[in-house]
């Protein structure tokens, strides 16, 4: 599924209110092994393939999509290549919760939301 991307981030998006969300939203059970600073890195990280992808562009349309699985593999990348000890599942989580996060603020929206 497609996550469709408005690309005004704007001043409501908030780092330190998404690590907060995004560490209360994943279940304790699986909160283990991830700290606030993992979060941070993958924040930034998305925000990296955002921009690698050119959605960060001022002529990209409020429509566009973010093809997720790129996404994830573009993070699980930089996370090796920077020795960032994260599995797959949690990686997943915190994507899920910044997704989370962003429907919250208006940033993104599900496609079911938009038909």
């Amino acid at each position: 599924m497609a996550n469709e991307l408005d690309l005004d981030l704007g001043p409501e998006f908030d780092d330190s209110k998404c690590i907060e969300y995004i560490l209360n939203l994943i279940p304790e059970q699986d909160r283990e092994g991830i700290t606030e600073d993992d979060v941070q890195y993958v924040l930034d990280v998305i925000f990296d393939y955002y921009e690698s992808e050119g959605l960060m562009d001022e002529n990209v349309a409020k429509d566009s999509y973010v093809d997720e699985d790129a996404e994830l593999n573009y993070i699980m990348k930089a996370a090796k290549e920077d020795g960032v000890k994260l599995t797959y599942e949690q990686l997943q989580l915190i994507l899920d919760g910044e997704f989370e996060y962003g429907k919250t603020i208006g940033i993104y929206a599900d496609d079911d939301e938009e038909e």
